[in-house]
């Protein structure tokens, strides 16, 4: 299988203790994928734009183990404050990783991480906070196996982000990543995700203004929302649109045509959400003045024609899109319209990055 070759060969080399480092961004989706099948693989494949300055930062140390009561030995911090509740979720991780990476029986772990942007602010931290701690230990393992090749280091770290977090798996490289095979995209996996060359250069410095309409707490997790796509009266509809949509988007993205990059993305983010409102049980993660700022992006974009757009993940907060070339007339038109919608006045700044 495939898989197979993530599963190392008996190590020659010997490490005793250990400190790596590493700084992830996350991703914002613009062809989502909604619906996973086992294994964390993508019902249909995506496409997404890896952000700057959205990032979470992990230092993991290693030592010999001294208590083999339990599976893994792990101490985790979170903001240099300690966190036993997040352990569960780590566990589950190196457990669903532990025969692609045998060392993690054999060391004790001490973790700390910490995000850039605030907690509930509509930024995938999930998919930044594993993309993170594989890439930590495909650093660690890398010093048992210092001969691996860069491709192999990147795709394996994807393959195992992938495995803590689907979306995680996009946020190891960039700028722009597809997950899931597609025949538009040469060497695309369900496994990993790969990095789309030939992108026009407007999309380099894309913008990303995140308006924080809601920073509570979701009503339905994204991993129940991925488990109403099982048996979805629409969902086979819904994953033939985001085929089809790769396909359009990669030659969008090619040209730097930005009237097709606005319907398009626009698009996929309101049928994200449709898909929502049409599950059993159904129901909405848009507030109202998620619906107001919308409202107002298209009145701007059609009175101005600046090519400001939006999307959306799986909740209440904005991602508004737009070249760099337009950067002072977006902050204004933010400063003077759109803020007053967010939460306490609250938009975060980014780009498109790696």
């Amino acid at each position: 299988m495939l898989v197979d070759r993530f599963i190392p060969k008996p190590y020659t080399q010997k490490v005793d203790v250990a400190q790596v480092r590493h700084r992830a961004p996350s991703n914002i989706a613009l062809v989502k994928y909604w619906g996973k099948k086992e294994g964390q693989l993508p019902m249909n494949p995506s496409i997404s734009f890896t952000l700057t300055h959205s990032y979470t930062e992990t230092v993991i140390e290693i030592a010999p183990r001294t208590d083999f009561t339990t599976s893994f030995q792990i101490d985790f911090y979170f903001d240099e404050t300690p966190k036993d509740n997040f352990l569960p979720k780590i566990e589950t991780f190196f457990t669903r990783i532990r025969n692609y990476l045998p060392f993690l029986r054999d060391y004790y772990f001490i973790v700390r991480t910490h995000n850039s942007f605030p907690h509930s602010s509509g930024i995938a931290s999930s998919a930044s906070g594993m993309a993170a701690l594989a890439m930590c230990l495909m650093k660690i393992e890398r010093l048992f196996v210092p001969e691996m090749s860069e491709l192999y280091f990147y795709e394996k770290a994807s393959f195992l982000a992938r495995l803590g977090s689907g979306s995680a798996c996009r946020s190891i490289t960039g700028s722009v990543v597809i997950w899931g095979e597609h025949p538009a995209v040469a060497d695309s996996s369900d496994f990993y995700g790969v990095p789309i060359g030939d992108v026009h250069e407007v999309f380099d410095t894309y913008q990303d203004a995140i308006l924080l309409i809601d920073k509570g707490q979701k009503p339905v997790s994204s991993s129940m929302g991925h488990r109403l796509m099982q048996g979805h009266p629409y969902a086979e509809a819904r994953f033939v649109q985001a085929r089809q949509h790769i396909a359009q988007l990669k030659d969008i993205l090619r040209e730097g045509d930005l009237l097709a990059f606005t319907s398009l993305v626009e698009s996929e983010a309101l049928s994200l959400h449709a898909m929502m409102m049409t599950s059993d049980p159904y129901y909405l993660l848009m507030r109202p003045n998620t619906l107001a700022a919308i409202e107002q992006i298209w009145y701007y974009r059609m009175s101005t024609q600046v090519p400001v757009c939006f999307t959306l993940d799986a909740g209440a907060n904005i991602h508004l899109l737009y070249p760099h070339s337009y950067h002072k007339e977006v902050e204004n038109f933010i400063e003077q319209t759109l803020r007053k919608y967010c939460q306490d006045g609250e938009v975060i700044h980014d780009q498109v990055g790696s």
